[in-house]
């Protein structure tokens, strides 16, 4: 049985999570939310990768196997600092900018991510591999983390937080939007309804999770990590109060 450590700045990654669950359902699994610091989007590369460290540290304490950064602004900060200076694997958030390159029939995509996100080289190079295909319109998700956070995933001042990003991807002309963010797959109904109420109903929402999920068995697979031969195990450990942290988990 392998101890999987899945971290992000607070609940969002519990959707990562969620696919990871699906496709390894008998590992042991440590989840941090690092919500004491959160959000993310806003700090500095430098302030991300102290945390990273701390939280590595912790999880190495306890045994972990492969460490899952389940949010893209850790990640564009501080997933190749992590794999330079640790010898155990690091798997990382992949903006979805190839699915929804490939889907769209209108040639304009849309990114929904936090500012540090789309700062970040990760994506940028992502983005420069498909800018002279399509369109690529960005927003950052306003508000979107703090309400995953309140758990307030839907009803009007979901809809009135989510309209104000969603609605410039959808006059730009974008069908396909890559949810760069683990926090936003949890406000998709909030997404899909704004989305209707303004006269497309056919967009598509990209959850980069589950090529997470494959990515991180191929990973266990090529370095000798031994999976599906224990009962499941879950840890949910919080840098600061854990009540959004079982909250979010109860839904998923």
């Amino acid at each position: 049985m392998a101890c999987i450590g899945i971290m992000d700045s607070g609940v969002g990654g519990l959707s990562v999570f969620r696919e990871i669950r699906k496709a390894l359902p008998n590992e042991h699994f440590i989840y941090f939310s690092d919500n004491a610091h959160c959000p993310y989007g806003e700090k500095t590369p430098a302030y991300i990768r102290e945390r990273l460290d701390k939280i590595t540290a912790l999880f190495l304490s306890r045994g972990v196997d492969v460490m899952v950064l389940a949010c893209n602004t850790a990640t564009a900060a501080g997933v190749e600092y992590l794999r330079q200076k640790y010898s155990i694997p690091f798997i990382g958030m992949e903006p979805a900018v190839k699915p929804a390159a490939l889907g769209t029939e209108t040639k304009v995509i849309g990114v929904l991510a936090t500012a540090g996100t789309l700062k970040g080289s990760k994506y940028l190079n992502t983005k420069g591999r498909f800018e002279d295909q399509v369109t690529i319109v960005e927003q950052v998700g306003k508000g979107f983390v703090e309400l995953v956070e309140k758990g307030q995933l839907s009803g009007p001042e979901a809809e009135s937080v989510v309209k104000a990003s969603l609605k410039p991807l959808l006059d730009a002309g974008a069908d396909r939007i890559v949810l760069g963010c683990t926090h936003y797959p949890f406000l998709l109904e909030s997404l899909r309804k704004v989305a209707a109420s303004l006269g497309h109903p056919e967009v598509k929402f990209i959850d980069p999770a589950p090529a997470v999920a494959t990515h991180l068995i191929e990973v266990m697979e090529q370095r000798g990590i031994s999976h599906g031969d224990g009962s499941s195990r879950i840890e949910l450990l919080a840098s600061g109060d854990d009540s959004a942290l079982q909250r979010t988990f109860s839904l998923i």
